[in-house]
């Protein structure tokens, strides 16, 4: 464990600019002491921010980076073409040890390939996955690939469930995560050869495999770690956030029908705005690319200040736990 944690961010990437990420900055400064953070991004304008914001603090150091990767850009043309970029340079100091961590609210093609590329990928991985955590019933769940791979195989499965389970440990403090692999029905017999192929590579390991668990299931609560293939982990993220946003889009209509339904409404408001906290999605910015030769954590491009705080603190535990080192460990266990 390092004495002081160093990260670097790509300041310049995001939606809502560089302002956002240096109030979020200034928040993680005030609550740790041993935190050191590398702002990437154009110079000026960060210097100017950071002076405005957060004042003087040694704790700070601004890396010039002249280039900005595109939300919609290609991932092999910012990988060809941006070689200075905020995205490009600050992963540059995470392999050249200057920085333990990444953090980015960059184009998520580009962030990936940038890093593989780069960074590579740790011994006996085949692909790296993009696992984050959600509101589930009884806390939070971590769901992966959530879009880095749209066809995995059996081994690669297993894979993500090994590093869905250090992460789940580590995020959540979950001693034995329970792993279940996503799928159409929760009976041996259901699915295909792959994920029936999976499941008898986890029920062979020490992992703490709980079966498979259908999508209705996802936020159950009954498992800690949900293993999918990217494909199929995106549309289920998605179609999640969707049905959550139409339903209280849903709930304020009803409530604001007529004048009876609004005097109802007093009386649920404190109900449904403890809710809107619990589900709050900010709480959980932060997609961890693990399966990667370093630690790279996604934030959502337009996460606001509280949110980006959110998505530099996951880095934080990361760094601190040495979680590329305990997927090496893990790995070496199973001996996959």
């Amino acid at each position: 464990m390092t004495s002081e944690s160093i990260i670097a961010i790509d300041a310049m990437s995001g939606d809502l600019g560089a302002e956002v990420v240096v109030h979020a900055v200034r928040k993680c400064l005030d609550k740790e002491s041993d935190l050191h953070i590398i702002l990437v991004g154009k110079e000026k304008e960060l210097s100017s921010l950071v002076t405005q914001i957060i004042g003087k603090e040694s704790r700070i150091e601004i890396k010039n980076a002249t280039e900005i990767v595109n939300m919609s850009e290609l991932p092999t043309e910012a990988l060809r073409r941006k070689k200075n970029s905020s995205m490009r340079v600050a992963i540059d100091l995470l392999k050249m040890g200057n920085a333990h961590a990444c953090v980015s609210a960059g184009n998520t093609g580009a962030l990936m390939a940038t890093a593989i590329f780069v960074l590579k990928m740790l011994p006996e991985i085949d692909r790296p996955a993009i696992i984050a955590g959600l509101p589930a019933v009884g806390g939070t769940i971590h769901m992966l690939d959530l879009g880095a791979n749209t066809i995995s195989n059996e081994e690669q499965l297993f894979q993500f469930a090994l590093m869905g389970s250090i992460v789940a440990t580590d995020i959540s403090n979950i001693l034995r995560p329970r792993i279940a692999l996503l799928n159409i029905g929760v009976e041996d017999t259901k699915g295909h050869d792959t994920v029936k192929a999976a499941a008898n590579l986890l029920s062979s390991s020490s992992l703490n495999y709980v079966g498979f668990i259908e999508g209705s299931k996802i936020l159950s609560g009954k498992a800690d770690v949900i293993v999918t293939d990217g494909f199929t982990g995106n549309i289920a993220l998605k179609t999640m956030e969707g049905t959550a946003k139409h339903f209280m889009k849903f709930l304020n209509t009803s409530i604001n029908r007529d004048w009876f339904s609004k005097f109802q409404g007093i009386f649920v408001k404190p109900i449904l705005k403890r809710l809107s906290l619990e589900m709050d999605s900010r709480h959980y910015n932060g997609a961890s690319l693990v399966g990667l030769n370093g630690i790279v954590i996604k934030s959502h491009g337009d996460a606001d200040s509280y949110s980006f705080q959110r998505a530099i603190e996951t880095a934080l535990v990361e760094v601190k736990n040495q979680m590329p080192q305990q997927i090496k460990k893990l790995l070496e266990q199973e001996k996959i």
